[in-house]
């Protein structure tokens, strides 16, 4: 055989081998066996690239995700924060009060964030990434 047909017939049987292992069930294999839940956008994006280069793979792992319940978020939790709850963390000054966005990233996630490290890394955003979650700037 041929360098380039063997080298084209590894890639090809590669591809198909990695996509008959569902992709949530590879990257959370602590999410399995959940029975239902809010879908993760992640691995659907995942499962649904596999659908496209390859139908056949692409289906068997939607098929494994759902049925060993990978595809789920865990315990409900969410993807996202509502920008409207963000509003809440802004002091009367426009500054972000450390105190507040921990309490709602707390509440929101069950996760307590060490948010007064002095090792944090604080980035200031700008106006444009503001109205891009609809939100209007005050100060």
């Amino acid at each position: 055989m041929r360098t380039s047909t063997r080298f084209i017939g590894g890639a090809l049987a590669l591809s198909l081998m990695t996509q008959l292992a569902a992709c949530g069930t590879l990257f959370y294999p602590d999410r399995r066996g959940q029975i239902s839940g809010k879908v993760d956008p992640v691995i659907v994006a995942l499962d649904a690239i596999g659908i496209l280069f390859y139908v056949i793979p692409g289906l068997i792992a939607f098929g494994i995700d759902f049925a060993t319940g990978a595809i789920y978020l865990p315990n409900g939790k969410t993807a996202q924060v509502d920008p409207e709850q963000l509003r809440g963390v802004l002091d009367a000054n426009g500054e972000v009060d450390r105190a507040a966005l921990k309490a709602l990233i707390e509440t929101q996630t069950g996760t307590s964030l060490p948010l007064d490290d002095p090792r944090l890394v604080q980035k200031s955003g700008s106006i444009q990434q503001l109205a891009a979650y609809g939100l209007v700037p005050a100060a």
